[in-house]
């Protein structure tokens, strides 16, 4: 292409890089919570943190989640987001898209009872998270 060597990998690997991220990016709209849920997951972020980090100490739970919750304390704590916090509403979009979508496999593995006991905020907020993992309690005797 530019008839150097060093010049063409570095185009490659940038263009490798924006097309990860465009991926990336339309994999977060596909797991996106729906009907107008992704406004309740930004109301719950505080108290999702509060779980996430309550849930990743607890030694009763599965290594796998334990190591899931690591990893996503560590991407939330980590300076640079598949979409830039500067931009507005879709910085922050995707912090809660990809803790909701994290905290469906928790809550999948690890049961929504374990969740409960761990829920840091309101009876409320508790019933919003249901719904944004997607499961509700079993009903009784099931």
């Amino acid at each position: 292409m530019t008839g150097s060597q060093g010049w063409d990998l570095l185009i490659g690997l940038g263009a490798a890089l924006v097309v990860t991220w465009l991926a990336l990016i339309a994999a977060l709209a596909i797991a996106r919570p729906r009907d107008g849920l992704l406004r309740e997951a930004l109301r719950l972020l505080p108290d999702t943190l509060r779980l996430v980090r309550r849930l990743a100490a607890d030694p009763g739970l599965p290594r796998g989640v334990r190591i899931r919750l690591a990893l996503l304390l560590a991407y939330l704590a980590f300076p640079i987001d598949l979409v830039p916090d500067v931009i507005p509403v879709l910085g922050y979009a995707d912090d809660a898209i990809i803790v909701t979508v994290v905290l469906r496999s928790v809550v999948r593995r690890a049961g929504l009872d374990a969740v409960r006991r761990h829920w840091p905020g309101t009876d409320d907020g508790f019933a919003a998270l249901a719904r944004l993992t997607g499961l509700t309690q079993p009903p009784p005797g099931a």
